[in-house]
């Protein structure tokens, strides 16, 4: 099995995809790719198994809703400003479902910068043929922060020039617990130097956690928004050490 991780930004130049090649016994780092174009992405996609994407899949069903009532206005009263109401303009049904499980919001789709780099995730969908954005069996959406959370691995401090020192210690923590995981001296170099590349990594082993059903699934009700506004891919607590070896 091959599987993609794919750290998307609105930029090129600070795209970065990998590729692992996975055995019975472990996985080793086929690919990685900094500055990766979208043909570059297209190309990897379609020599993988399943592709995980860092980037939201979709924008939340209240935020789509209110934009269509502002701006075609029909007289209808607007719901009174509140958190529970801004909340739901800000955020998916599986961003909610994030927070109870680890505790933190991931960015907002509709208020934040991250809102820039969905706009290109979805070409991306659209060339994939991605037509569940819960996770149709190939592409799935992941966080690879989350992901180190349930992990047990640290989550925070690890991005920018400032966070290589911890960067450093992470890989070799992650190394150390996933000792079937084969990434050479300067592949390692790579990945304590940029942020991205490390990211790309994490989302290609989300992806493998995904494949194998490591992660969690909406529930009955929340499946109707997951299947249009995207479906984060959180491993199952224990799943890094699952991830090679027999499926059960």
């Amino acid at each position: 099995m091959r599987t993609l991780g794919i750290d998307l930004a609105s930029d090129p130049r600070k795209t970065a995809c990998c590729v692992l090649e996975w055995t019975v016994k472990g996985a080793e780092v086929h690919e990685l790719v900094l500055g990766a174009q979208d043909e570059q992405l297209m190309e990897a996609h379609a020599a993988s198994d399943v592709t995980g994407i860092d980037c939201p899949f979709g924008w939340p069903t209240g935020f789509l809703a209110f934009l269509c009532a502002v701006s075609r206005p029909t007289g209808e009263p607007i719901p009174q400003w509140s958190h529970e109401h801004r909340d739901a303009l800000r955020f998916r049904v599986t961003d909610f479902r994030l927070r109870q499980e680890i505790g933190r919001w991931p960015l907002s789709v509709s208020s934040d910068l991250i809102a820039v780099v969905a706009l290109r995730c979805q070409g991306l969908l659209t060339r994939m043929g991605v037509t569940d954005r819960s996770g149709d069996g190939r592409v799935y959406e992941v966080y690879p922060a989350a992901a180190l959370v349930r992990w047990g691995l640290a989550s925070g401090g690890y991005k920018g020039p400032a966070g290589e020192r911890r960067r450093k210690a992470l890989i070799g923590k992650l190394l150390a617990r996933a000792s079937w995981l084969r990434v050479d001296r300067a592949t390692q170099e790579w990945l304590v130097a940029s942020d991205d590349a490390l990211d790309a990594l994490i989302a290609s082993l989300n992806a493998r956690a995904a494949k194998r059903g490591l992660t969690l699934k909406p529930k009955a009700h929340e499946r109707r928004h997951a299947i249009r506004e995207g479906w984060i891919a959180l491993p199952v607590q224990g799943s890094l050490e699952r991830l090679v070896g027999a499926r059960r």
